[in-house]
């Protein structure tokens, strides 16, 4: 979500850096900071708010240099303000930074240990001591960068000036996008095209593990042990005000990569990394002192909602009601005023939902609401707003703002259990630690690309397909099948696992595939007994699991999707990635309209 710009030029650097972070705006903040090279040194200017107070301070004192960093901050660890805005500087080094780094606690306690003092309570700030450390200890500026980003556990975005090198820049990338572009006689640094449009059309995007060393003249890209690469220069056909697919193919595609950067910008708002805690919010509601709580959406929101009901039955010991919203009202559910109502929706204009809301109104309940947009009419009609903060999301088949919704409804279930005296101090950090990770083992899942490549060629050809889960990956089976047939239009299905002899077992033959979602959890066995009638009747089982999973199966399959051994909590959150990647890649291979799929909206309006 955050936004970074790079500079390094032949003119004063700081005004074109923040038109550059206006044109970032649409991914949201609530600080930003620009840090010139000058002959005098480093220098910056820093503001809590928006970017019309940084230009203020611009204006009353300029910054000199024809180098410099500019950040526009979605507050992670530590309140929003000056102090904790971008860049931080330690000695002669200036970092900015999107992202989370994970062992930040860890790295602090060492340069606390060998004198370094802390200004902020960000996480960004162990770059730049990192960094100082290293050239205090005698490597260069850039070998001191380098060996500062492989200490580093996490996703991030990073670049780094130095007091005394007008002619340097070093980037690196893991997880959240970083993009290159190329001028005459400068060079330039953004989270995407869109900052860099006024300035060039020709850009090199970095890739995961990448970092670059940047000239006016020249750059230069290393892999995470330092060896160079190269990475293809394209050319960008954006504007400033139009949201740009960048090097990939479609914007479903990069929405589905953009999610370890999303996510942990949403688990941000809920969660105060570095005391552990779930942040105090200002609800619509008192998680302790409500009797139940309904959940309506439709489509994919409703499925995030089914996984949030698990989450807050287990965690919380809070029942939860959870309805299609289009067969909410009509039911006739009994509520009370004693009771309160979560709806969902990404645009915040589902009417189906919002009639639901409505309905909910007229009893007298208290109304929260998931919404991807706070100034939408779900968010006016609620008592309050639970924001995912995912960014604008183009393509209709909605990736990154169900793994955002997921991400609010796991951080609010921890924070409905803590309140209601299920979980107490200790656990609330476990857990938290685990939402934490969370975008690095997301980061880790995008990487079994080649292998779902190789399993949608086998599905394209297909007319149908059965998926199966249980407990929460019950929920992500029919996300998985609703996918499938959203963007490749393959017939698709989801069932609980435990479902399958009661009917569905009927269908299965040498040529229906069965994508099983089977994490190694307390149901997996249960769930390998399934497979097992799957396997007995001639079907294709193609098994998405973890490393645990895939070890103890024991069963023979079409293909192992093997994902990283995510805690419990968070394991809905990363196996949401290879359902996401495997109905891309068919739809791809199908020739289909992926990011506008025929006969579906991006926002349903009508009933």
């Amino acid at each position: 979500m955050c936004g970074i710009v790079g500079i390094v030029g032949t003119r004063p650097v700081a005004p074109l850096i923040v038109d550059a972070l206006k044109r970032l705006e649409y991914r949201g903040y609530d600080s930003a900071g620009v840090a010139t090279v000058s002959d005098a040194g480093l220098d910056r200017r820093r503001a809590e708010g928006k970017l019309v107070n940084l230009e203020k301070r611009l204006a009353d004192s300029p910054l000199d240099g024809t180098i410099g960093i500019g950040h526009t901050r979605w507050a992670t660890h530590g309140v929003p303000n000056e102090t904790n805005a971008h860049p931080h500087f330690s000695g002669d080094v200036a970092v900015v930074h999107n992202g989370i780094i994970e062992n930040f606690a860890e790295l602090r306690d060492e340069l606390r240990t060998d004198g370094y003092d802390f200004a902020s309570q960000t996480d960004t700030e162990v770059v730049a001591h990192l960094v100082s450390r290293g050239m205090a200890q005698g490597l260069s500026p850039v070998e001191a960068a380098h060996a500062a980003v492989r200490r580093l556990e996490g996703a991030f975005a990073i670049a780094i000036v130095f007091a005394g090198e007008a002619d340097l820049i070093v980037a690196a990338r893991n997880g959240p996008p970083l993009a290159i572009g190329h001028g005459e006689g400068e060079m330039f640094l953004g989270s995407d095209a869109i900052a860099l449009a006024p300035f060039t059309s020709a850009v090199t995007y970095l890739e995961d593990g990448d970092w670059a060393v940047i000239r006016r003249n020249a750059f230069s890209i290393f892999d995470a042990d330092g060896n160079p690469v190269q990475r293809e220069r394209r050319q960008a056909t954006t504007t400033a005000y139009v949201v740009d697919k960048g090097n990939y193919r479609h914007f479903m595609e990069k929405e589905i990569f953009e999610q370890p950067e999303v996510v942990s910008h949403t688990l941000a708002h809920y969660l105060d990394f570095s005391a552990g805690r779930v942040r105090k919010m200002d609800a619509p509601f008192d998680f302790a002192t409500i009797d139940r709580l309904a959940i309506s959406a439709c489509g994919t929101a409703y499925l995030a909602g089914v996984v949030g009901k698990y989450w807050f039955e287990r965690y919380a010991r809070l029942p939860v009601d959870i309805d299609i919203a289009s067969e909410f009202r009509y039911r006739e559910m009994p509520l009370s005023a004693k009771d309160a109502a979560i709806f969902i929706s990404q645009s915040g204009e589902t009417a189906d939902t919002l009639a639901s809301l409505r309905y909910c109104r007229q009893a007298g309940m208290k109304i929260g609401a998931i919404v991807n947009v706070r100034e939408s009419t779900i968010a006016r009609e609620s008592d309050g707003t639970f924001p995912t903060l995912a960014g604008p999301e183009i393509g209709v088949a909605s990736t990154k703002a169900f793994a955002c919704q997921l991400s609010v409804l796991a951080s609010l279930a921890v924070r409905a259990g803590v309140v209601r005296g299920v979980i107490d101090a200790q656990e609330e950090q476990r857990l938290v630690r685990q939402l934490v990770e969370a975008p690095r083992y997301v980061n880790a899942a995008l990487k079994t690309i080649d292998q779902i490549e190789r399993v949608a060629r086998e599905l394209s050809h297909v007319r149908h397909v059965l998926y199966l889960g249980r407990d929460t990956s019950y929920p992500l089976a029919v996300e998985g099948a609703l996918k499938l047939k959203e963007i490749s239009y393959i017939h698709a299905e989801g069932y609980a696992a435990g479902e399958l002899k009661h009917g569905p077992i009927a269908l299965i033959d040498e040529d229906m595939p069965v994508i099983v979602v089977a994490p190694h959890d307390r149901v997996f066995d249960k769930t390998v007994s399934n497979m097992q009638e799957v396997a007995a009747r001639g079907g294709k089982i193609i098994l998405i699991t973890d490393e645990k999973g895939a070890e103890k199966a024991g069963i023979e399959t079409l293909e192992t999707i093997v994902m990283p051994n995510a805690p419990e909590l968070i394991a809905p959150i990363v196996l949401t990635v290879p359902l996401q990647l495997l109905a891309y890649h068919t739809a791809v291979l199908k020739g289909t309209d992926v990011d506008q799929p025929r006969n579906l909206a991006k926002s349903v309006t009508v009933e």
